[in-house]
């Protein structure tokens, strides 16, 4: 029987994130993985991540994986991949299926970081071909490059649906509505106003009452739903679409603690009874990641470090005094990510109506996915009261964690401040140069360039763009505001992207000058002669 001083289940940013913290203190790890690849959800992430620099905003979370395991390499894990543990047993014994074969392993500690599984709602036809996940959609996609569908009803409308449903149009992939029982939208603003701008509806207090079709999902019913979440007869509306994806949660995949005699409480889902270094009630038995609550995966990967740092203190390769300085500093930076309107104990409220610093929250953006004009002019990034030259108008308006735009700007231009949760406000004094630095740093794409200082009569707007082809300069269409229609004709000035800019291309577009705060997405062709 082969032993190591830490045994982790689970390859994903969780169990790599603890796997590299361990082996780096000296410990002897493995890291067991039923998937043909490791990273888990991060390699599937191609979207930039939030936070600060620290905690690697800014940065596509594929390339995170790709950090980490390269890390673990260097560190000397050993990662094993197509391997189901079966069971963990007293004295840190496991069991783990290599394929046919079942072999033991011993470790000094284990680490549960198995991460979480989607959540489904049965409704007449949800076992059709064409019914699946919204994690399911992205794999499909992301991983191995195939369209899940031609025309997708996004179901839930958290950080999960809004993110999925933004790379579905980046595949080619038209979404015909994004539902949610729900009377506001859950996840993050800016994810909800991307897709508005593209003109994705949104159908709140609305749920999937039907996915039509004999073989295969040919069409969906959807209905309005009452105070206690119950179909309203008579406000079905029938959607053409072939595949419905179902973003309703996340539930921990804790069955490992649960059989390893780990006392339990209910937090979104049984999760193991955790110290506040992820050591469950069984001495030398942590978890870390999804496994012990759900959460984003930013704060998957430190809560990871936590874990893997208290394994290394246990097995005496981290002296007392060291450790709680390096886990202190981790459970603070944790803590960014754990204030704001988004944070862990404001999850499900719906009675928030302002902001930390006390701007109202807009209701069109929790009702309808994008803001109005007049709302964006009352929040401090959208630069009041300047009327001439370029400036960035930032449409970020709640508490998020995340601040790369500050660090992107060397002129001063925006600020945050120490707190990441603040709203980015503009600093009307200090002076633009234009770069783009800021549009392409925003994980949200919710800044803007305006530059009002163009030919007589016309003004040019700069926004983040990823979707392929790139239309060319000289390319002629519409631009479309932020709920989705069409508000003037536009023209491409330019449009250029940068190995700093991690595939966002700078699209600017010259539209009327009285069209300038309106104008936020660019469509060739459409409406033009």
């Amino acid at each position: 029987m082969k032993r190591y001083e830490l045994i982790v289940i689970g390859a994903g940013p969780a169990g790599l994130s603890a796997a590299v913290e361990a082996a780096n203190a000296g410990m002897s790890v493995a890291v067991f993985d039923e998937n043909a690849r490791p990273g888990g959800q991060l390699f599937k992430q191609i979207h930039k991540f939030f936070g600060s620099k620290e905690h690697q905003a800014k940065i596509r979370g594929f390339r995170i994986g790709q950090q980490l395991l390269k890390q673990a390499e260097e560190a000397g894990v050993e990662v094993h991949l197509n391997s189901v543990v079966m069971g963990i047993f007293d004295l840190g014994e496991i069991t783990v299926q290599h394929g046919d074969g079942v072999c033991h392993y011993k470790g000094d500690s284990i680490l549960i970081a198995t991460g979480a599984c989607e959540n489904m709602v049965p409704f007449d036809g949800w076992t059709l071909p064409g019914v699946m996940g919204a994690g399911a959609a992205q794999t499909m996609m992301n991983l191995h490059g195939v369209q899940p569908g031609s025309r997708v009803l996004m179901v839930g409308s958290g950080n999960v649906g809004l993110v999925v449903s933004f790379q579905l149009l980046q595949a080619g992939v038209e979404v015909a509505a994004v539902i949610d029982a729900a009377p506001q939208i859950g996840g993050y603003g800016v994810h909800a106003a991307k897709l508005a701008r593209i003109g994705v509806p949104f159908y709140l207090s609305h749920t999937i009452v039907k996915a039509e079709g004999t073989d295969h999902v040919t069409g969906a019913v959807i209905a309005q739903v009452d105070e206690s979440f119950r179909p309203i007869a008579g406000t079905e509306k029938h959607l053409d679409v072939d595949t419905v994806c179902i973003a309703v949660g996340l539930s921990p995949m804790s069955q490992l603690a649960r059989m390893a005699g780990c006392e339990m409480t209910e937090k979104g889902g049984a999760v193991p009874v955790v110290d506040e270094y992820g050591q469950t009630s069984i001495p030398g038995l942590f978890v870390a990641g999804d496994v012990g609550g759900i959460e984003e995966a930013s704060s998957a990967m430190i809560g990871g470090r936590i874990a893997g740092a208290a394994a290394a203190r246990r097995s005496g390769y981290l002296p007392e005094e060291e450790f709680r300085e390096k886990a202190s500093a981790l459970k603070a930076s944790l803590g960014q990510l754990h204030e704001g309107m988004f944070s862990p104990k404001n999850k499900g409220r719906r009675d928030l109506t302002v902001t930390d610093e006390g701007y109202h929250l807009s209701k069109t953006l929790l009702h309808h996915g994008y803001l109005s004009e007049e709302e964006v002019a009352g929040f401090p990034g959208a630069a009041p009261g300047k009327s001439a030259g370029i400036h960035p108008v930032i449409e970020c308006t709640q508490n998020i964690p995340c601040n790369p735009c500050q660090d992107a700007c060397r002129f001063g231009c925006i600020r945050v401040g120490d707190h990441m949760t603040a709203l980015p406000a503009v600093d009307e004094n200090a002076r633009c140069v234009g770069c783009g630095m800021c549009v392409a740093s925003c994980p949200g794409q919710a800044i803007f360039l305006v530059n009002d200082e163009e030919e007589a009569g016309t003004a040019t707007v700069t926004l983040p763009y990823e979707f392929l082809p790139v239309p060319e300069k000289g390319t002629k269409g519409v631009a479309l505001g932020r709920d989705g229609s069409v508000v003037c004709p536009a023209e491409v000035v330019e449009a250029k992207t940068a190995g700093f800019m991690d595939g966002t291309v700078l699209l600017t577009m010259r539209v009327p000058s009285e069209m300038s705060m309106k104008a936020r997405f660019f469509k060739t062709g459409e409406g033009t002669k």
